[in-house]
């Protein structure tokens, strides 16, 4: 089954923290690249939605996956889509806070 992949409010300020973060240290080139592979890599839940690693005692039916080992993914499947919860950079951590 295919799901459509929706980002929420939070993930896509997260993205755009990201851009900037990176744009800063290195370029707006590589910034646009990076956070275009996150989304990218993001869109691929619409098929195999259930990868990752279940989380439910941060939040129910809670999954993440990492990505190029500095950003961590939090999603949820929902029965037609995949709702990306948050995307978090350089070691922040996934906290039960910032689903509230």
């Amino acid at each position: 089954m295919e799901r459509r992949v929706t980002f929420s409010p939070r993930a896509e300020s997260q993205l755009a923290s990201i851009f900037r973060y990176v744009a800063r240290a290195a370029s707006p080139s590589i910034a646009s690249s990076f956070t275009e592979s996150i989304v990218s890599h993001c869109l691929k839940f619409s098929t195999l939605s259930h990868r990752g690693t279940k989380r439910d005692d941060i939040l129910p039916g809670l999954r993440t996956i990492g990505f190029r080992r500095r950003v961590t993914i939090s999603f949820r499947v929902e029965p037609e889509e995949v709702v990306i919860l948050g995307v978090f950079y350089g070691g922040q951590s996934v906290e039960a806070r910032h689903f509230r």
